[in-house]
């Protein structure tokens, strides 16, 4: 287990009672914001729950401050480290903040339940696009511009999948990420999937008592292979949302609220 480095400018959203007996670590996915949980937290499966809910953007995302090692193996140490100090005993984690929350699980930084809202478990699983200004990106020139047009464009590119009541205040936050960062991290976030390979055997391996949720719409690939071992694996438990996306927890708030809630309570 490797250590953190010092890391205290989290950007934080809380909800629910201070004194609460639970407290759980949300963390949001990839160029998102802790805003991005805002309507999963507000569903009455854990608005009403004695739960105390801290969503934390993953430093660097949305314009926040970055930690100087933008490694997948550090951002789980700093997740570990903040969990432990905030005392969650769950963390729920999207996107690439789920894989985030398996690296804690699998580094030993972090021994409770993790929810996983769909995770990349592979290279060939995630998106053509992300890996394709991935290879740009390492281009000497080139890379600078592809990421500019990147940051620029996701906005644009993810709006539709954005619930139209939030969609104009998510798109403001989308628009907040910085390219230059967003270049380094993707970087070493390939470069972590490509070491494991398959972070299949990494998870079931690690013990913790997971839930891999994925809409049954999701735009993240998983092969039959991986499907198989998870399911074989037997602190693993696999949800399919329907009517969901990628972004399942602000397509299909309520339901994921309620899954959230019976991980954390049951």
């Amino acid at each position: 287990m490797s250590s953190a480095e010092e890391f205290n400018a989290w950007d934080i959203r809380e909800s629910g009672p201070a004194d609460a007996a639970h407290r759980v670590l949300l963390l949001p996915g990839g160029l998102c914001s802790a805003a991005f949980y805002d309507d999963m937290v507000a569903e009455p499966a854990l608005a009403t729950a004695p739960v105390r809910l801290v969503a934390a953007t993953v430093p660097g995302m949305a314009g926040t401050p970055a930690p100087q090692n933008l490694s997948m193996e550090n951002y789980a140490a700093l997740a570990g480290a903040f969990a432990a100090e905030r005392g969650c005993g769950v963390v729920v984690g999207h996107s690439f903040g789920a894989n985030i929350a398996l690296e804690m699980a699998a580094g030993g930084h972090f021994a409770g339940r993790i929810v996983l809202l769909s995770p990349t478990f592979s290279r060939p699983d995630e998106s053509k696009v992300l890996a394709v200004v991935d290879r740009l990106g390492r281009l000497p020139g080139i890379g600078a511009l592809a990421w500019s047009a990147m940051v620029w464009v996701a906005p644009r590119a993810l709006s539709g999948m954005l619930p139209p009541p939030r969609r104009e205040a998510l798109v403001a936050e989308l628009k907040k990420n910085d390219a230059a960062y967003c270049r380094r991290s993707v970087r070493h976030y390939f470069d972590y999937l490509d070491h494991h390979g398959s972070l299949v055997p990494r998870l079931r391996d690690s013990g913790a008592q997971a839930w891999v949720v994925r809409g049954d719409r999701d735009e993240i690939g998983l092969t039959d292979d991986e499907r198989a071992a998870l399911e074989a694996s037997p602190g693993v438990t696999m949800v399919t949302i329907p009517d969901a996306t990628h972004m399942v927890m602000t397509d299909q708030p309520a339901r994921v609220a309620e899954l959230v809630a019976q991980v954390i309570l049951g």
